[in-house]
């Protein structure tokens, strides 16, 4: 790997998104940051491995003439106000990349006045940063002996962090973005590090992690670098979660299930996953009491399925961590303009009216490869039958019309709640059943909800 990137190395220092094209400084600071972490952590000794030493310190003469350039740019624009000037997410980069290798290379003298006047904006303008940056920020500062500025930023991230007792900890505004410092897995990462290493909190780093683990419950971690510095943040230092048994225990009424009891099942090794089932006669009332037990560190989760037959108009609502409630409405023309009016049960509607079904989703999570199916009365045609992709109140999906029911399909499904409409059409006379809209994740099938029945009498 080591000679691949020597390879990919040009000659100015600097490593390009691909080979062929120009240098990145961002994709630079990356491998300078990547090797950086596994010197930090003593994996790798950059200082006894001669030809990457050769390569970072070529990597960072790079970077650093492109900060010198930055200042010299600057400098001559601003002019006298060239303190006022917001720093720059890639010059934090800088600055942070290269706090994992303070005894490996030395900035030349020519710069060093440049690289201090960066650290000065950094310090003085930290509250203007980003989430992500403010990380890079105090890990830098505490890695340099600065514990005032690692320290105030460690106080304001613990004031505006949310906590709760099954997501863990985590920042409302750690949302992704249009650019690189803005991606919610790699700035938790940091954030974890930053608790592990300069506030030396491990239970904050754990609860930090249980976000970072539940989120991989829900969604695909967009890319490799995502992926490459969640794993990062889930093995350093801390709490080994990977060195324990599962340790659960599941009780149903009055029943322990183990695994190993049971025939033709067996748990999957490392992470002690497995599956059951029940017929219908082997199913007693005290199962519903239901008590799971864990002894050992690190989250686990599961889910229990109940299945059953009922008529349509009489199911209840469901919800998880999701939920959908469903309304029809009838559209009415007035003096005001169109009016919406709900649709009751036992309430007539007529041939010929036109319906709006809206639905409101609700989650309390970001959730990737969402399912919403909303079935349709038998009586009621779609107004749009084209099927294709949507983009309404900020949220995109695709809708397609099939025989018996409106489907919309998520790849990404922001935590909040969503109103999503679409017309229909009466056009039979007679008693229906309007159906239920049910929503999944594909991701995480356990995070489902379903709406309740309704009865629809049409003249």
């Amino acid at each position: 790997a080591v000679l691949k990137l020597q390879q990919q190395q040009t000659v100015n220092g600097g490593w390009p998104w691909f080979e062929g094209y120009r240098e990145s400084r961002y994709i630079t600071q990356q491998v300078v940051a990547g090797f950086g972490k596994l010197h930090y952590l003593k994996v790798i000794d950059v200082k006894e491995n001669v030809m990457l030493k050769q390569m970072i310190v070529r990597a960072v003469d790079y970077l650093t003439n492109e900060l010198m350039e930055d200042y010299r740019n600057h400098t001559r624009k601003a002019g006298p106000k060239k303190d006022s000037v917001q720093i720059s997410p890639i010059q934090i980069y800088y600055l942070y990349s290269l706090s994992y290798l303070l005894d490996v290379v030395e900035i030349p003298e020519t710069a060093k006045s440049v690289v201090e006047y960066y650290g000065r904006m950094a310090r003085a303008q930290w509250q203007k940063s980003g989430l992500s940056m403010q990380a890079m920020i105090a890990l830098w500062a505490g890695r340099n002996g600065d514990a005032k500025t690692a320290g105030a930023i460690i106080r304001s991230l613990r004031d505006r962090a949310i906590v709760d007792e099954e997501i863990g900890m985590y920042w409302r505004d750690n949302v992704a973005g249009f650019s690189w410092e803005r991606a919610p897995i790699q700035t938790q990462a940091l954030l974890i590090e930053l608790f592990e290493e300069t506030a030396n909190d491990r239970e904050a780093a754990d609860l930090m992690r249980t976000w970072l683990i539940k989120q991989k419950q829900v969604q695909a971690w967009p890319e490799n670098s995502a992926t490459a510095e969640a794993v990062y943040a889930l093995l350093i230092r801390g709490t080994s979660w990977l060195s324990t048994s599962p340790g659960v225990t599941i009780k149903l009424g009055d029943k322990t299930i183990d695994p190993s009891d049971l025939p033709d099942v067996k748990a999957e090794a490392g992470t002690g996953y497995f599956k059951t089932h029940w017929s219908a006669v082997e199913i007693d009332p005290g199962m519903s009491k239901i008590v799971v037990t864990k002894s050992t560190d690190g989250p686990a989760w599961g889910a229990l399925y109940w299945q059953y037959f009922e008529q349509l108009d009489k199911i209840t609502a469901h919800q998880s961590p999701l939920s959908l409630k469903r309304e029809l409405f009838v559209k009415r023309n007035s003096e005001a303009g169109p009016v919406l009016e709900p649709v009751k049960e036992n309430k007539a509607i007529a041939v010929g009216d036109q319906l709006v079904v809206r639905m409101v989703l609700t989650t309390d999570r970001d959730l990737n490869f969402v399912h919403l199916k909303d079935m349709r009365a038998p009586g009621f045609e779609p107004i749009a039958q084209l099927s294709g992709y949507t983009w309404k109140g900020g949220l995109g999906y695709y809708q397609t019309a099939r025989d018996v029911s409106g489907d919309f399909f998520f790849d990404y499904l922001p935590r909040g709640t969503w109103v999503i409409e679409y017309p229909v059409m009466v056009t039979l006379k007679g008693s229906y059943s309007a159906g239920i809209g049910s929503v999944q994740c594909m991701y995480a099938p356990e995070f489902a909800a379903h709406s309740s029945g309704l009865r629809v009498m049409v003249e």
